[in-house]
């Protein structure tokens, strides 16, 4: 990858800084235009960095999916399984619900198929990180057959996206996450 010249790596910095605002003012269809006017640059500036919207909003949401992702590998040494998958999703859902847009860009991911996704893409890199954790829970009985990651990521999203106005989304989120686990967990006795 070639070195960026500094005015460009600035142009970069500010661009992702402004969408950052922007994206959490007005959701994930904020206007390429109006962020490239408030960060002081040409459209075409902004696709030269962003050739599309969908990796703008992986720009965005990058250190976010990041901890995320390192939060699975934390978890995946843990003795109870179940415990363990909870959790990482609770945390999934707690970003999804409150961190406007993330739930639309991981939809997008989700929508734009396999031959699409790349090893940079939100949804990607969350189905690379939760899968060791499906799959331990599923081998401990933990988990209904057959449930998949991209199973709950589509539950958590779906989630996320039903609870987007509510007033406190991130307990109505929680709730229904409660509830849907509840239903796809083989009956603890």
């Amino acid at each position: 990858m070639p070195v960026q010249r500094a005015d460009a790596r600035r142009n970069y910095a500010r661009l992702l800084a402004v969408a950052k605002e922007a994206i959490a003012a007005e959701g994930p269809d904020a206007s390429l235009e109006q962020i490239a006017r408030t960060a002081g640059v040409g459209s075409a500036t902004v696709r030269r960095h962003f050739p599309d919207r969908q990796s703008l909003l992986e720009a965005v949401f990058r250190e976010r999916v990041e901890a995320l992702c390192a939060h699975a590998g934390e978890l995946t040494g843990r003795a109870d399984t179940r415990a363990a998958l909870l959790e990482w999703l609770s945390a999934v859902l707690a970003d999804a619900a409150t961190i406007r847009g993330l739930a639309t860009a991981l939809t997008r991911d989700r929508a734009a198929g396999p031959e699409a996704a790349h090893e940079h893409c939100c949804s990607a890199q969350l189905t690379e990180a939760g899968e060791p954790l499906v799959r331990r829970a599923a081998d401990d009985g933990a988990l209904a057959p057959g449930v998949t990651i991209g199973d709950l990521l589509a539950l958590i999203t779906g989630i996320a996206l039903a609870m987007e106005h509510h007033p406190d989304s991130a307990a109505g989120a929680q709730r229904l996450l409660g509830l849907s686990m509840a239903g796809i967990s083989p009956h603890q006795g």
